[in-house]
């Protein structure tokens, strides 16, 4: 087995290193019209390709053979993570060291540091929203950024028009963003799959283009510049002062998240969320009303999006709809599924990987996004159900001697 498995990666590095010849290889010199052949990097590329098909056939067949099996004997594993989380004498510590570094950051890293922790905070904001929609309810929507560009587009032309503040339209920002959620939900009933994938991509390619395409309204490709950062009782606030304010203040709604999150979660609306993304037939035969649940989750995901599009507006005083492409709504899916769908704690740390490790990996030049790639399929592969898995409720019977 090991030889056959050995001989396998020895072909595919053969492979490998025939289809890189031309790029690893061949080098023109067009200034002394020479051809440099670099027959050291073919080693390298034949080397590296061998052992990492090695590798990932040794990792692929540990997982079939049960090493990483959820159950054991007929009763669920509990993983390394999930004990962690349950453990109080883990939870209780580390919830105080991540207090204490939220608090000291901004006075301790540069402003450049907290800009790109905001981001990351404003994308758990964006993955806790999607968790209603694809991690309970099992709905599958590509269209979740148009939610983010409606909360965006509040702030800014309510303020240019009508000068709204920030705490103003914070709220009505996700109010118009959640009636814009039901307005998706009801052509959407019917759908499931890859047929509603479809659906909600086009809901959200349809707003960016009237963004785009609708001057009077929106100020097209220009966009909308200077808008006004949040107050705080009228004091006016430099660059550095500005962007602290905006570290807690996002602090706080990300906490105010996690808890509302928590509470659906665990509510009868979240149990009927849970019970739709199981199975419909099922979930509508126990009396749930299937339409008025899916209309929830749509309109309940799409008010975070609201929220967090008005603080990414206030963030960046300029917004246009470039920011707000297909590419954003997969960044949080990814966010959703690499965390771990219908996990809190796991759409946090899948933000945290997803934001900061691209900013981190800026030392690998033009490989980071390779590196980046590299992780997220290793993700999927090894672990299909995200870094920190749901943990489902489970009831065991125990008779006891009277």
């Amino acid at each position: 087995m090991l030889a056959n498995e050995l001989k396998k990666s020895f072909l595919a590095s053969l492979w490998f290193m025939f289809l890189t010849f031309p790029i690893m290889v061949i080098r023109v010199n067009t200034v002394e019209n020479i051809i440099q052949w670099r027959w050291a990097n073919l080693f390298f590329v034949g080397i590296g390709s061998f052992v990492l098909s090695a590798l990932w056939r040794y990792l692929i067949r540990r997982k079939e053979q049960g090493i990483h099996r959820t159950e054991v004997d007929g009763i669920a594993r509990v993983t390394l993570s999930q004990r962690l989380l349950g453990d109080r004498r883990f939870t209780i510590p580390a919830l105080i060291i991540t207090t204490i570094a939220a608090l000291v950051f901004p006075f301790v890293f540069s402003i450049y540091q907290t800009n790109i922790m905001i981001t990351a905070l404003i994308y758990v904001m964006l993955g806790l929203g999607l968790n209603i929609v694809v991690g309970l309810a099992g709905l599958l929507d590509l269209g979740y950024v148009a939610f983010y560009a409606v909360g965006a587009y509040s702030y800014a032309l309510l303020n240019y028009h009508f000068g709204l503040g920030f705490w103003t339209v914070l709220g009505i920002g996700g109010g118009l963003a959640a009636m814009f959620g039901i307005i998706l939900g009801f052509p959407v009933l019917r759908l499931r799959g890859d047929y509603l994938a479809i659906v909600t991509l086009g809901f959200g390619e349809i707003i960016r283009l009237i963004l785009e395409n609708w001057n009077a309204f929106s100020f097209g490709p220009s966009g909308i510049a200077n808008i006004p950062r949040p107050g705080l009782f009228g004091i006016d606030l430099d660059i550095e002062q500005a962007t602290i304010y905006v570290y807690f203040l996002m602090i706080a709604m990300t906490l105010f998240t996690i808890f509302v999150v928590n509470r659906l979660q665990n509510s009868r609306i979240g149990r009927a969320w849970i019970a739709l993304r199981e199975d419909e037939v099922a979930c509508q035969s126990m009396g749930i009303d299937k339409r008025k649940t899916k209309l929830m989750a749509f309109a309940l995901g799409a008010t975070w999006a609201g929220f967090a599009g008005v603080v990414f507006a206030a963030k960046t005083t300029f917004i246009n709809p470039a920011s707000f492409t297909i590419w954003e709504s997969i960044n949080v899916l990814c966010v959703v599924v690499l965390g771990g769908m219908g996990s809190i704690v796991g759409v946090i740390v899948g933000a945290f990987i997803l934001i900061l490790l691209p900013e981190y990996l800026r030392f690998l030049s033009e490989y980071r996004m390779l590196a980046f790639g590299t992780v997220l399929v290793m993700m999927m592969v090894f672990r299909p159900g995200g870094i920190v898995e749901t943990v489902r409720r489970t009831y065991q019977y125990k008779e006891t001697d009277h």
